[in-house]
């Protein structure tokens, strides 16, 4: 089994993902900016007899990613790490303000960036070790309304795949995952975007998807 450090967390895919690998037996250690929705999902898994703990921390601040990965190997030995983190603000691009755009490349970008290569050093002394990366088809193409958060996503599937290639020969395998809109909080402030997210598939369904169709290899498409 895994101990399994999971971004975002604290809701929609990454509170799913971490319910679901707790479940089989993993150790899943908790990542976001929220210390109270960390701490309901940290209970959720421990009262149900699994092992979690949780860490409080805006991943688009690298150094103090660089800080709480520090502290976190000090306790556990995690050898997955699920960059799941992500903000999206939607409109037309002259209608972003800056700080939206701003707020995107630093948590999408620089979010995973930044955790997997606070992370990776101590990935690369395990026997087996994995990074998996959640997308989105706005990764694969051009989206109406959605210009920078789609950038955001492209330059992440530019570093996986180039990720992919940089540790080919190592044990750490690297995986990236797209799939289409989930019914989770990260619409709430987008209704004119996606206005019937109940439409939408659940977290529960893509997260079991993702778990059922891993097998260490470089994508998955849902």
């Amino acid at each position: 089994m895994d101990t399994v450090l999971i971004t975002g967390a604290g809701s929609g895919l990454g509170k799913e993902l971490a319910l679901q690998y707790a479940a089989v037996g993993n150790k899943v250690v908790l990542v976001g900016r929220s210390s109270d929705k960390l701490l309901e999902v940290n209970e959720m898994i421990n009262k149900s007899g699994g092992d979690a703990t949780c860490y409080a921390v805006d991943v688009s601040n690298i150094t103090k990613v660089e800080e709480v990965i520090s502290n976190v190997l000090n306790k556990h030995s995690v050898s997955f790490l699920i960059n799941n983190a992500g903000v999206g603000h939607f409109g037309s691009l002259s209608s972003l303000s800056n700080l939206h755009i701003e707020e995107m490349v630093r948590s999408n970008i620089l979010g995973t960036i930044g955790m997997t290569k606070a992370l990776l050093p101590h990935l690369l002394t395990l026997k087996h070790a994995k990074v998996m990366n959640i997308i989105s088809t706005a990764g694969l193409k051009g989206k109406v309304n959605e210009s920078v958060y789609v950038a955001s996503k492209f330059a992440i599937r530019g570093f996986t795949e180039s990720l992919v290639k940089e540790l080919e020969g190592s044990t750490v395998s690297v995986t990236a995952v797209y799939m289409g809109g989930m019914n989770t909080p990260f619409w709430d402030n987008a209704k004119t975007h996606i206005k019937e997210k109940s439409r939408l598939r659940s977290p529960e369904e893509i997260a079991a998807v993702i778990i059922n169709e891993y097998h260490g290899q470089p994508e998955i498409f849902i």
